[in-house]
């Protein structure tokens, strides 16, 4: 049915109305255009906006958002693929390299002409097809095309004259922390170097081609669905978020059973048991062992949840692996008795109790000091106390996995400058071998941060011969890498 509007400011205000409308969806369903620029394959799209901005995609590594313009339009590149020859030539040949500048440019130029070229005439098609559509009247849809017209050409010179080539260097990231670094490079040195947003256009571009040809080159581990998953946490310190971050992380990696390295009180004290009840609406086994922080009220309390599995010289089979677990020797909340006993005393511990392990494939204590004297005695030691996360291989091949602090060491998160990160992680265990094949681990920003990256390794010899140490040999040491951290208390 026509449309009937008899005051002509009603009908030309009525049209443009449309016409906006029609060019808005016809923008919307203009699609992406593709282009390559430099040896990177981009889709690019366009779509109005509230606040003009261009959207950089980099899935699965991250998103960029750069504040480059004041019209509202939002431009989103899409990375979609690397030309991996394409990418080594610019790389490898410096001639290429001198000239990547020019080429990203004109590149990128050709490819936001074609994409302003279609979406005005897709926005055009729309207002015509919109206005012809409501009012009935040719000469009115072309009324409605010209005013479309008018207005996209005006946004598009807005856009231009108000393009910020310096906002290349202040880009909004989220995404994998891990990849941020080399996704835009140092903030100091694009400061420090940056002389036009062609070179910064570079950098991106060159960053995100090292970037996917290093991934493409990493050993792949797919987990088998076979295997035994175990979720690693230790250190909660009573933080109530810990409980969340397990229940999602269960539910995500489709865990088997977690392992508790320790510590998941403060004080040890009676009222702090309720804060353990969570444990019984995990619905998988919780292996504990206690930590120093953990008295003995605190260790029965656990063992009353249901699915909770405490160890504490003893060993058992929890959904099919062999694990030996010890509590920790100290308590630290009596002042009465030694805290910090020297590393050695604390090894020794350990050695002292290693006969008692038959064959286990795991063994669990909360200090991975403690954690050494079961070298050569079982193929991997899950430990905790540090608040930062390690790993050490043993001469002996026994591979000592220390945790961080699930909890982001509970309150102890505020009596430092920089936030304690919330740690965990994913042990993959060959059902057959009960030998560890790879672990992810997942760490997310601490009090007050938002970020969050996952980190795969696979074990180059999940096969290796545990050689039993000799008593007589010194202090065990090995290769060690993580970040150290002195005794957390």
């Amino acid at each position: 049915m026509k449309a009937v509007i008899r005051s002509p400011a009603s009908k030309a205000a009525a049209v443009l109305v449309v016409a906006a409308i029609g060019a808005w969806l016809g923008i919307f369903l203009s699609g992406t255009v593709q282009a390559e620029v430099g040896p990177v394959e981009t889709g690019m799209s366009l779509r109005p906006a509230l606040a003009g901005e261009t959207v950089v995609d980099a899935s699965p590594l991250g998103t960029l958002t750069f504040d480059t313009h004041d019209a509202p339009l939002r431009l989103r590149i899409t990375l979609e693929n690397i030309d991996q020859e394409r990418a080594r030539a610019f790389l490898e040949d410096p001639r290429l390299t001198e000239r990547l500048p020019e080429l990203i440019e004109s590149d990128l130029i050709d490819g936001v002409r074609l994409l302003a070229i279609r979406s005005l005439l897709c926005a055009g098609a729309g207002a015509l097809i919109a206005v012809l559509m409501v009012f009935r009247r040719p000469k009115v849809a072309l009324l409605g095309l010209l005013a479309a017209s008018v207005a996209l050409a005006g946004t598009g010179v807005f856009a231009a004259k108000s393009f910020r080539p310096d906002s290349l260097i202040e880009p909004r990231y989220s995404g994998l922390v891990a990849a941020a670094p080399s996704l835009v490079g140092s903030a100091e040195s694009i400061v420090t170097k940056f002389e036009s947003y062609r070179s910064q256009l570079t950098k991106l571009v060159t960053n995100v081609s090292k970037l996917y040809d290093t991934v493409s080159t990493l050993p792949v581990y797919d987990a088998d669905p076979r295997s035994i998953r175990v979720l690693h946490v230790s250190d909660i310190h009573i933080n109530p978020i810990a409980w969340n971050v397990i229940r999602s992380l269960k539910d995500q990696f489709s865990v088997d059973l977690i392992v508790d390295t320790g510590d998941i009180s403060d004080h040890g004290t009676k009222p702090e048991n309720k804060f353990v009840e969570e444990i019984g609406t995990l619905g998988v086994p919780y292996v504990f062992v206690r930590g120093n922080h953990d008295s003995k009220t605190t260790e029965k309390a656990v063992a009353k949840q249901k699915n909770a599995v405490v160890l504490d010289d003893q060993q058992k089979t929890v959904e099919g692996l062999k694990i030996y677990g010890l509590g920790d020797p100290r308590f630290t909340p009596d002042k009465t008795t030694a805290s910090n006993p020297d590393p050695a005393s604390l090894e020794q511990f350990g050695r002292t109790y290693r006969p008692k392990v038959k064959d286990a494939d795991l063994v669990a204590v909360h200090d991975g000091i403690v954690g050494r004297g079961f070298s050569g005695s079982t193929p991997m030691v899950l430990a905790g106390h540090a608040h930062a996360r390690s790993t050490t291989m043993l001469p002996t091949g026994t591979r000592i996995l220390v945790q961080g602090s699930t909890g982001g060491a509970g309150l102890r998160a505020l009596e430092h400058e920089e936030p304690t990160p919330v740690q965990a992680s994913v042990l993959y265990f060959d059902r057959e071998t009960k030998r560890l094949q790879a672990w992810d681990d997942i760490t997310l920003g601490g009090l007050g941060e938002q970020s969050v990256y996952i980190q795969r390794h696979v074990e180059p010899e999940p096969s290796r011969m545990i050689s039993p140490e000799q008593l007589s040999a010194p202090t065990p040491s090995g290769t060690i890498s993580g970040t150290p951290s002195p005794p957390a208390g």
